[in-house]
């Protein structure tokens, strides 16, 4: 009965996706409705982003330098596995998980008030293809944005290092520059802008699912709202493991 449900609903959105990547009807309005959905959902997002990155970045600089560090151990290692860190796995995917709660929430609301107040039935009657024309903006405008936060947390992250360093005095800066720079790999950066690209179209699409599918009243557009976040951020973590073995 679950594998029905679950085949039933991914179905289901299959088809929406179907209906959203269709060819917008008036560029001129979804150009408007895009660099919106840029503005709220990317660009707004950015303070909570600075902020939890700068703590993250300190927090992972203090654990590494008190808990890990030895006499055997070069003095450098805190720096650099805080910049491995914050590369390939806070920056892309857990600081998505922490957006789902925001922005997920946020779309599937908005598509739902929609819904229940019969604003995409009219769209509908008017001959305008409302996956399109409400979902796509909300998709690219996310997709779009999401390197940009991902740069941000990064160089908020090791921020927050140096804070450890100059404020704290938990390890000298000196030590802390040599771990950020040994061993470099710029792939790594490459890799975590493309998982953050394919979490933010899960969590701008399935969000966008479940807000356009509610039926019912507020209670409803609640509990949707619930679900996309819970979802969305499930299937991040299942999409972070197969993206982490495919990109390494």
């Amino acid at each position: 009965m679950l594998i029905i449900h679950f085949l039933k609903t991914f179905g289901s959105y299959l088809i929406l996706m179907g209906r959203t990547f269709a060819r917008p009807e008036r560029f001129r309005m979804f150009w408007k409705q895009y660099v919106r959905e840029m503005m709220q959902l990317g660009i707004d997002s950015i303070p909570i982003v600075l902020l939890i990155s700068f703590g993250f970045g300190a927090i992972i600089c203090i654990q590494m330098k008190l808990n890990i560090q030895s006499p055997w151990m070069p003095r450098w290692v805190s720096g650099y596995t805080t910049r491995e860190i914050m590369l390939l796995e806070f920056s892309s995917s857990i600081m998505c998980l922490i957006l789902a709660g925001k922005v997920g929430s946020n779309i599937a609301s908005e598509i739902g008030f929609m819904r229940i107040s019969q604003q995409l039935d009219a769209l509908e009657i008017m001959g305008i293809n409302s996956a399109s024309y409400v979902i796509l903006p909300k998709i690219l405008g996310f997709v779009t944005i999401m390197p940009i936060l991902v740069i941000f947390s990064t160089a908020m992250g090791i921020v927050g290092a140096y804070s450890t360093a100059y404020i704290g005095h938990i390890i000298t800066p000196e030590d802390l520059t040599v771990g950020l720079l040994h061993d470099f790999n710029p792939w790594f950066v490459w890799m975590s802008i493309i998982k953050s690209l394919a979490f933010a179209f899960i969590i701008a699409s399935v969000s966008s699912f479940y807000g356009y599918t509610v039926k019912g009243g507020a209670v409803e557009v609640g509990k949707a709202s619930t679900d996309a976040v819970v979802n969305s951020s499930i299937v991040t973590l299942f999409s972070n493991v197969f993206l982490t073995e495919l990109l390494s």
